[in-house]
């Protein structure tokens, strides 16, 4: 297993440095029966597995936590993330640099931001969204929502663009990695609330594909857990179901009408077609300034540095 040449962006100054996402290939002087036992334990299957069970675990051990316990749980799904990395995957992380994290989460809470606010000015400009007062204590609601969200926004981006993307790119490219973590994410939530098989492609499309292409575009989990808080966040606070979850601390209460593709009906915003549209729009640039920074692994490329 080789090593891909890809760019990452964790200097402060913007300009990419380069780092390898290939463990190398595994030799062994113990014969080579060994050696094929370590090529499987640190094979992409292996730590993708490894990384998944525990970053999962962890998850469904804090994310209904009680006060700042999702978020703790998010602090150590990422030591988790960080060791099956190192001594499994055998690579380094520079993906969760801390130098540089600040900016990366504010620049990708930004985009979250204006993602959810585009989309819900637009469905309440048609008719779709109305609000109204929740008559909820601010500041405890505030904290119990960012909490919540912001361990949801870690766990679920180190399992699916931490994790799950990067061990389908090592072994069929960037694109194949992107598709397969967008049917996957949509796939993961089929079982919520007021799911159909419409609400689960479009927020593949919405969170796989566009979170997907904001990873290749700077090669940060920073990146899209700051897009990932954010839209999760501001939807929580406006009274909208969170992907088919209806959440009792919100600071507005939102009122839908009309046809359920432009409001999303019981499932949230994620199911209304808005929502949908925006997501190329915002998509399809960050893969094109993906690719002209390199970061984009072709499929024959992974598939001969695995052979």
């Amino acid at each position: 297993m080789g090593t891909t040449d890809i760019r990452c962006d964790t200097d402060l100054d913007d300009r990419p440095v380069r780092s390898g996402h290939g463990a190398g290939p595994v030799r062994s002087g113990h014969g080579d029966g060994d050696g094929r036992l370590n090529q499987l334990v640190h094979s992409p299957l292996s730590w993708a597995l490894a990384g998944l069970a525990g970053v999962g675990l962890v998850s469904g051990l804090t994310a209904t936590g009680p006060g700042p316990v999702p978020l703790l749980g998010g602090v150590v799904a990422m030591g988790v993330y960080w060791l099956v990395m190192r001594r499994l995957a055998r690579r380094a992380t520079p993906e969760i640099a801390r130098r540089g994290a600040g900016r990366r989460v504010l620049l990708g809470g930004a985009i979250g931001l204006g993602f959810v606010a585009a989309a819900t000015a637009l469905i309440a400009a048609f008719g779709g969204y109305s609000f109204s007062w929740a008559h909820h204590a601010v500041l405890p609601t505030l904290a119990s929502v960012l909490a919540l969200q912001a361990g949801a926004a870690v766990t679920e981006e180190l399992m699916f663009r931490g994790v799950a993307l990067q061990a389908i790119e090592q072994r069929w490219g960037s694109r194949v990695a992107v598709v397969a973590t967008a049917l996957f994410f949509g796939a993961a939530h089929l079982a919520n609330p007021g799911a159909t098989l419409w609400s689960g492609l479009a927020i593949a499309i919405e969170a796989g594909v566009m979170l997907g292409a904001a990873f290749l575009w700077r090669r940060s989990i920073w990146l899209v857990v700051g897009v990932h808080f954010a839209w999760n966040t501001v939807e929580q606070l406006l009274g909208v179901p969170v992907s088919g979850h209806a959440a009792d601390a919100r600071l507005l209460t939102v009122h839908t009408s009309g046809s359920h593709l432009l409001t999303g009906g019981g499932f949230g915003l994620e199911a209304s077609v808005v929502p949908v549209v925006i997501s190329l729009l915002l998509a399809v640039p960050m893969f094109a300034a993906a690719r002209r920074r390199g970061n984009v692994v072709p499929a024959r490329r992974a598939n001969r540095r695995n052979r």
